[in-house]
């Protein structure tokens, strides 16, 4: 059952038919991918890898200073990498899914690194108000990071059992706030939802599905935000875009995608529709531009989600690194990945189409 609960019943009933034996598990069933069908994707990964998993010049950044963000505009938003975003609401700020550690991985001399530096280090992050965590992979989930921000931060928001890790970590117990899906919490006047996504979790080879993951939606007065975290495409996003929509923005997963594994993550055109699903506005797209993650190109998924939404008129943007993208006063961007590997950049904002040419120089 992806709809929202009707009553405490319903509720009841929702969390029973997710767990098994201790484990989460998605409404939708899954294809199993079998051992040999993973240690193929695990060799070809590690052996197999194409040209262009990784950028050949440097990843343009904007970098900021918390002296920049606290004179910025209410209401502004900031990718800093992968799906960490800072947004700054009620004055406030709030942070997604933050990864500032050098390689999304259980150690730092292996696994993927970093293509760029985060706009800001951990240090000069302003106090936030909340942290608003996904699921508990390496790639959104980094305990370096946590531990530097457990003192500087007033509450983190976490799916059911995300948290007992945070607690684990040394995060305050009074801190952190537990949710399942259709629940929601309120931090001075804004409202969290944590709403349902198709994916999984874990952090070793034994504690699988241990934990929750979930999408959130953010509500501030009649602006509505959401923030995907990792996921497939399936139908809950029709149910929370009728629930909570329209949105004004939606932080939309759009890269690490694969056909072999096609329940987890979702290939642009499915981003496109759930964003459509959402009845979002504005389409940011995120979980790209950082790790190599995949075997698609690593300027791919821009590329794709770019030229899906200029066929189907929708509005999208794709701010740089650390460039502010404004709620009440929304830009395109520009195609800043084109530049990266040395490509002739014709793309104008006002175009008519995206006008990107892919020749090298």
């Amino acid at each position: 059952m992806t709809k929202p609960p009707r009553d405490s019943d319903d509720v009841a009933r929702s969390r029973a038919s997710r767990l098994h034996e201790g484990r989460y598990r998605n409404h939708a069933p899954m294809n199993r991918m079998g051992f040999l069908k993973t240690l193929r994707i695990f060799w070809n990964a590690l052996v197999n890898k194409p040209a262009h998993t990784r950028p050949v010049g440097a990843i343009p950044v904007q970098t900021l200073s918390r002296q920049q963000l606290l004179a910025a505009p209410n209401n502004s938003v900031f990718r800093l990498g992968h799906s960490t975003v800072l947004l700054k609401l009620r004055n406030q700020f709030w942070l997604t899914d933050p990864v500032f550690a050098e390689r999304a991985s259980p150690v730092q001399w292996a696994g993927p690194q970093r293509f760029h530096q985060p706009p800001i280090s951990l240090e000069e992050l302003p106090p936030l108000k909340a942290v608003i965590l996904s699921h508990n992979h390496y790639d959104h989930l980094d305990h370096m990071t946590i531990k530097a921000l457990a003192h500087k931060t007033e509450h983190f928001l976490a799916p059911v059992g995300v948290g007992d890790t945070l607690v684990k970590w040394g995060v305050p117990a009074q801190k952190v706030r537990q949710l399942d899906w259709w629940e929601s919490s309120e931090i001075e006047g804004m409202r969290f939802v944590a709403t349902p996504s198709q994916h999984f979790s874990g952090r070793t080879l034994r504690d699988g599905n241990r934990s929750l993951w979930a999408s959130w939606v953010m509500i501030d007065d009649d602006q509505r935000i959401f923030f995907s975290g990792d996921t497939g495409y399936f139908e809950g996003f029709k149910h929370i875009g009728e629930q909570y929509g329209p949105f004004d923005l939606t932080l939309m997963e759009t890269g690490a995608y694969n056909v072999d594994w096609p329940d987890v993550h979702m290939q642009p055109e499915q981003t496109l529709q759930a964003h459509i699903d959402l009845r979002g506005r504005w389409l940011l797209p995120i979980h790209n531009g950082t790790f190599d993650l995949a075997m698609h190109a690593w300027h791919e998924p821009f590329d794709r989600i770019l030229a899906l939404a200029w066929e189907k008129n929708i509005a999208i943007s794709t701010p740089q690194m650390g460039q502010p993208f404004y709620l009440q006063y929304p830009t395109r961007g520009h195609a800043w990945w084109l530049g990266v590997e040395g490509v002739i950049e014709t793309y104008s904002p006002d175009a008519a189409e995206p006008q990107g040419h892919r020749r090298h120089v």
